[in-house]
């Protein structure tokens, strides 16, 4: 015996694009940015830069989730470097390796006025 109630079919929502108040509307939002940071705490790290990089560089870690980073960095990292991001545990280090995905300028204002540059990195 079967209970469960057949599937109707809902009619479709049709859109008039060229309505003067859905316009308005989506104007208003060309502009934003999203920006999902601010909800992890930001963490000082020493970021090495490919596979045999002796020195470290100045980094923020502002979101770590899953198998994904993301960092702020005064400067670009290109499409597909391989990272290694060292962490500061008491007297500990934890290190991480990770490849960049995709890098852009930050959007915010301070970004922009200290040339902080925003990188997402898959870790391995």
């Amino acid at each position: 015996m079967n209970h469960h109630k057949p599937l109707t079919q809902r009619p479709a929502n049709r859109v008039d694009w060229s309505d003067p108040h859905l316009e308005s509307l989506l104007r208003k939002t060309e502009s934003w940015k999203l920006d999902n940071r601010g909800v992890y705490p930001e963490q000082e790290v020493e970021i090495h830069i490919g596979w045999g990089a002796a020195v470290g560089k100045p980094a923020l870690l502002v979101l770590e989730r899953d198998q994904a980073m993301v960092l702020a960095t005064a400067f670009p990292l290109p499409q597909g470097e391989h990272v290694r991001v060292d962490t500061r545990l008491g007297e500990g280090i934890r290190t991480v390796w990770g490849v960049v995905v995709e890098g852009r300028q930050g959007h915010r204002a301070e970004d922009r006025a200290n040339g902080i540059h925003v990188h997402w990195l898959h870790v391995r």
